[in-house]
């Protein structure tokens, strides 16, 4: 069951529940994120159109976007709306959901390695890298592609941080980006096409012998030339295709070709 800080969710909160129990005007569910406490889903907010009897839209069991409408704290009462959550509302939070319940997955393989309670690994690590990145699993993206690095700056306890991003490096396969630039090579030498061609190689061999990267270079219509570099992060690969261009332009140079590059422009 996926955890959150809150005891209660606020007004306006999209939740997902799980239908317990349906009378003839309503049905209670159990809030999964909330450690099953019940919200109450009147007849009126099932669903916009006519409905002749609610079990035409509910059963028992079924897994349900709602939304939070009253939250009464003193009686500890919650009312929430399934007819106000929109197509588009359910699909993201259906996706949300998952994505919660993989982080919590993997955070409490992390606990059981040393030895601790799901409830030790957010109070030590879980709810530390939530304030920081928003949620869970957006921060293990950030750890597999950033390491150890990360989590010390965010002053996670020693002993959780080989567990972390060794388990994190496991699971998750590391964002790749993507920069493009376009080159401009033209000559009217005879053997120009074998210069630039050597031109264009110095450059794939250059960004391929720099570490985990990856390039293709492709022709956009003569004499112009698309280089996109894939790295795990900006910095790398703009540093990596700099140096690629630059020993490039050295070679040109000797050829007494001029070498011109753009960054193509976000559409």
């Amino acid at each position: 069951m996926v955890k959150k800080r809150r005891p209660i969710p606020s007004a306006g909160e999209l939740v997902i529940g799980t239908v317990n129990r349906i009378f003839e005007y309503g049905a209670y569910l159990k809030l999964d994120e909330y450690s099953g406490i019940e919200a109450y889903l009147p007849w009126s907010e099932v669903s916009s159109k006519y409905v002749k009897d609610i079990r035409e839209v509910l059963r028992e069991n079924q897994k349900v976007v709602v939304k939070v409408i009253r939250v009464d704290t003193r009686k500890n009462q919650i009312d929430v709306s399934l007819k106000r959550v929109t197509e588009s509302e359910q699909r993201s939070k259906l996706i949300e959901f998952k994505r919660m319940q993989k982080a919590e997955k993997m955070l409490e393989v992390m606990a059981q390695r040393l030895g601790k309670s799901l409830e030790d690994a957010y109070r030590e690590v879980g709810w530390k890298l939530e304030d920081y990145f928003g949620d869970l699993m957006t921060a293990f993206e950030e750890i597999a592609t950033r390491g150890e690095e990360l989590l010390a700056e965010i002053e996670i306890p020693d002993e959780w941080i080989p567990v972390v991003v060794e388990e994190v490096k496991k699971r998750i396969k590391p964002k790749s980006i993507r920069i493009r630039n376009i080159v401009t090579l033209s000559t009217t030498a005879s053997d120009g096409i074998d210069k630039i061609k050597e031109i264009l190689e110095s450059i794939m061999n250059y960004v391929k012998s720099s570490g985990n990267l990856s390039v293709r270079i492709y022709t956009v219509g003569a004499p112009r030339y698309a280089v996109e570099v894939s790295a795990e992060d900006y910095k790398t690969a703009e540093k990596v295709l700099a140096e690629a261009l630059s020993s490039a332009r050295n070679i040109a140079s000797k050829y007494g070709i001029e070498l011109i590059s753009e960054r193509e422009k976000t559409k």
